[in-house]
């Protein structure tokens, strides 16, 4: 993919995450990095069926992103094709189980990504959703995944994308944990109320607690429901998973990353 630029920006990042309750799996099923310098973001969910084979597929995300990370902490972001990321990071990962995946990079004004199955994410621009990624799924809660023993499961499969970002535009990316319980409109409104407030915690925290919250409500509307039901099945309320979220803040390059007028991503 050729990447032509015309801005020079850059993503402030942070992230929060919040593993399931789990004695055997204390480090949940996700992973995800975010590497300044490249200026890339990575995010993955192991598929949670392994475990009654006895695999822990966190331990294949992990091992996943860590690939990843080390394979752009050297890379200019221009330099960075999400694609090839994901391919070398894929190839490297020896461990049992699989994975959703999405590399986000961004050159420029250009936001570039590679995204295998339900993870995924946001642009929001003056307040509304101006962009989200597509999920990739063969059914309900079936999702494409990254399987190290199945050459059809592999980095080839990963939808490539790109959209134009400005300056103050927010990148909300995460797993499913998110987007199966907050619906945009809710993600919007959460975001607009911390841009208008003063609250001591991130961005990406208040997110995810949200979240959270309504995995736990089995009264509640969520986007897992309505998929459910759309998909012929019935579920009531919230999916309880694993929940990862990375808040990226889109600013002229220039700015210092100590701007007291940045919000705690």
């Amino acid at each position: 993919m050729a990447i032509k630029t015309s801005r020079n920006l850059m993503m402030i990042a942070g992230s929060f995450y919040i593993p399931k309750e789990n004695e055997d799996k204390p480090f949940g099923e996700d992973a995800h990095f975010f590497c300044p310098s490249a200026q890339v973001i990575g995010i993955a969910d192991g598929v949670g069926g392994w475990s009654r084979y006895g695999v822990d597929s966190g331990e294949y995300a992990r091992e996943l992103m860590r690939n990843a990370e080390y394979d752009v902490k050297n890379y200019r972001s221009i330099d960075v094709g999400p694609k090839q990321v994901l391919r070398q990071a894929y190839s490297d990962t020896a461990a049992e189980g699989s994975s959703t995946a999405c590399i986000i990079s961004l050159a420029g004004n250009l936001l570039l990504a590679a995204n295998v199955g339900d993870s995924g994410f946001m642009v929001i621009r003056a307040g509304k959703t101006f962009y989200r990624s597509p999920v990739q799924q063969y059914g309900f809660n079936f999702p494409y995944q990254l399987q190290k023993s199945s050459g059809a499961n592999g980095a080839e499969q990963a939808a490539e994308l790109a959209v134009e970002v400005e300056g103050g535009d927010i990148v909300v990316a995460g797993t499913d944990g998110l987007f199966d319980n907050l619906f945009a409109n809710e993600i919007e409104t959460i975001v607009n109320d911390y841009c208008s407030g003063n609250s001591k915690l991130s961005l990406s925290e208040i997110l995810a607690t949200a979240a959270l919250g309504k995995s736990l409500d089995k009264t509640t509307v969520s986007p897992f429901e309505v998929a459910a039901y759309e998909a012929g099945k019935r579920r009531s309320g919230g999916k309880y998973d694993d929940i990862t979220v990375v808040v990226a803040h889109v600013v002229a390059a220039c700015n210092s990353l100590y701007d007291d007028d940045f919000f705690m991503v």
